[in-house]
């Protein structure tokens, strides 16, 4: 029997981002965001970004590892909030199996709507 695809949960605090099982609960990575106090994620589809006091990450989704990071010079260190252009669940390269499998699903219901 195929083990169903796991599926993460981001969580923002005290300098970090966890990435948490959806089913146990337990711990996959986290990793500090250095920068100070409330930490805002947001996944589109693809990535994990993170900000927190006036900087922002790119956060590899499966490891947590640090893409890039930008300190938004100039900008003073307050709170930002973050968007992208991509659509949550649209194709865009590699996705994590929960997104894929998703995907499927609808495109199968689709396919027999069709029929």
């Amino acid at each position: 029997m195929a083990r169903d695809p796991r599926v993460l949960v981001f969580i923002g605090i005290k300098d970090t981002v966890v990435a948490l099982d959806e089913r146990t609960g337990d711990e996959i990575w986290r990793n500090n965001v250095r920068a100070g106090g409330f930490v805002y994620v947001m996944w589109d589809g693809k990535s994990v970004y993170a900000t927190s006091a006036g900087e922002v990450w790119r956060l590899d989704p499966e490891t947590g590892n640090i893409i890039w990071h930008n300190e938004l010079k100039g900008l003073g260190r307050g709170l930002a909030s973050i968007a992208t252009t991509r659509a949550a669940g649209s194709p865009s390269g590699i996705q994590l199996p929960a997104v894929a499998v998703q995907q499927a699903a609808q495109a199968a219901a689709a396919a027999a709507a069709a029929s």
